[in-house]
């Protein structure tokens, strides 16, 4: 690990409700790897607007920003990237000199892995959550060409607001809905809170789909993602999502770009202990 860490050390961080492990091992895997004087440090905080000040008054070069603070930051950063700015969801920010730019890299690592998977875009579709997350898969839905889709959110104003943004249908829940493609953008499932263990989407649902795309990142087997793979059905992971995005934030952060092997190593590195 980093043994030289000095006054000129760069600074990286995240800010979670629920920091993980993820981040820490990914980026400080390649600052070591690359020989970078940088360091990477997961936050937790409820104080968004002194978090923010702090990056720029301590001149930390990068902010990953995670559930729930990917659209409140906004307000608090002076500009946007187009990829922030289209779908008003922030989960980057880089610090040049005290100006602080937002970025949305969950987008591109989403629209990187339904191409990948290649999922056919005539598949009907049913996305759980209407935010900041939701918005990037949302729109990468759309913008790859994905039509017959349905926002499920409890919050109308938020979800009915998705769902006209990117021409989809919205209702509160799965009542008579089977999807071929079924994908989760809300905390069920997740670790360490009191969605933990939960499926986010029901038995019947998963038989009925293809496809499960669970983008819950902690733990990298959500019950969902379990009970598809016993079943045999395609699934798409949300460390799979953090690896793609992760990568972009570092080149963000750097202006460095990993060659494969190396990423794939930080990308094994950082799910070895999660």
């Amino acid at each position: 690990m980093n043994t030289k860490i000095n006054k000129d050390t760069t600074i990286c961080m995240s800010l979670a409700a629920r920091p993980t492990n993820f981040g820490t091992r990914f980026h400080n895997y390649l600052y070591d790897a690359l020989d970078l004087n940088c360091l990477y440090k997961a936050f937790t905080s409820k104080d968004l607007a002194g978090v923010i000040a702090g990056v720029r008054a301590l001149n930390f070069r990068g902010c990953a920003i995670s559930m729930p603070f990917k659209e409140e930051v906004i307000t608090l950063v002076d500009e946007l990237d187009p990829s922030a700015a289209a779908i008003n969801s922030v989960n980057t920010i880089v610090n040049t000199d005290g100006h602080l730019k937002a970025y949305n890299t969950d987008y591109i690592a989403i629209s990187t892995l339904l191409t990948q998977y290649a999922i056919p875009t005539d598949f009907s579709f049913a996305l759980k959550g209407s935010g900041g997350m939701a918005k990037a898969v949302a729109c990468a839905l759309r913008d790859l060409g994905f039509t017959n889709g349905v926002i499920v959110g409890r919050n109308e104003a938020s979800g009915r607001a998705l769902a006209d943004l990117c021409g989809f249908k919205w209702q509160t829940d799965m009542s008579g809905i089977e999807a071929d493609l079924l994908i989760n953008a809300t905390p069920l499932g997740m670790s360490g809170g009191i969605e933990e263990g939960k499926l986010c989407f029901c038995e019947h649902e998963i038989e009925h789909a293809q496809v499960l795309f669970d983008v819950v990142a902690i733990p990298a087997v959500t019950p969902a993602v379990q009970f598809a793979k016993s079943i045999n059905k395609s699934v798409i992971t949300g460390s799979e999502v953090f690896a793609i995005q992760a990568v972009e934030q570092f080149q963000l952060y750097t202006g460095i770009k990993p060659s494969q092997e190396l990423f794939e190593q930080a990308a094994a590195y950082s799910r070895s202990e999660c």
